[in-house]
């Protein structure tokens, strides 16, 4: 783990490259060569040695793209599906998910329970750690700084976020990435349900208890991302 980590350290420590993969994250599809090349003002060689750096990593896939015009294949670079962590060192979520399954196989229904419980306090708490650490509170913060704070925590956990503002009151939240996606494939009501209370335990410590957080979509049911909205009730 901690060799893994020093490499994939190294490879983003390169300010060009880390806005590319920044840039391949925010943009949720595949991208070619030239079209870094144009982005970033770099020679196509430049943008090909960087995308393959962040292949070598397993940050991401490459695959050819015929175009029917003869010629050379064009080559499109993917996100991977590994899920990685921007905090140094990682955190160990899958370690999280164990513990989590283990509780709810040792105490059967109220397994469930505790799980969700345990998920919400988790989110609770890393909210709280965040908003101590950009030295501010939650009355000193308006709707777009909370927005602003909620969208840093999310993305350092590896969850590639999108939070947009409905009217004065609700918010939707999409995450293209889950840290706890292996564990959900092998028990996904259970680790979904824990990973909604976590979302809502960031939520209404940034809002309030008074809010309800629906799921929408989920990845597990194939769809591109996890979607929600977050109400707020009078």
């Amino acid at each position: 783990m901690e060799n893994e980590t020093l490499k994939l350290t190294s490879v983003l420590a390169d300010p060009t490259r880390f806005s590319i993969y920044q840039y391949i994250v925010a943009n949720h599809r595949a991208v070619t060569v030239q079209e870094i090349a144009d982005q970033f003002d770099i020679h196509p060689n430049v943008a090909r040695l960087h995308l393959t750096k962040l292949e070598d990593v397993n940050l991401l896939n490459s695959a050819s793209e015929k175009t029917g015009k003869g010629g050379r294949p064009s080559r499109l670079y993917s996100l991977s599906d590994q899920v990685i962590s921007l905090q140094f060192p990682p955190r160990d979520y899958q370690l999280l998910a164990n513990i989590a399954i283990e509780t709810l196989i040792s105490l059967g229904e109220a397994g469930q329970k505790a799980l969700y419980e345990m998920g919400r306090k988790f989110g609770h708490e890393a909210a709280r750690q965040a908003i101590e650490k950009e030295r501010t509170s939650i009355s000193e913060m308006n709707t777009e700084e909370k927005i602003a704070s909620i969208h840093r925590l999310v993305l350092a956990q590896g969850l590639n976020p999108e939070i947009e503002l409905i009217g004065e009151q609700n918010l939707r939240f999409r995450v293209y990435n889950c840290t706890f996606k292996e564990a959900a494939s092998k028990n996904p009501q259970s680790i979904c349900r824990m990973h909604h209370a976590l979302l809502l335990g960031i939520f209404e410590t940034y809002f309030g208890e008074n809010i309800s957080l629906i799921e929408e979509n989920s990845m597990l049911t194939g769809c591109k991302s996890c979607d929600y909205t977050m109400l707020r009730l009078s």
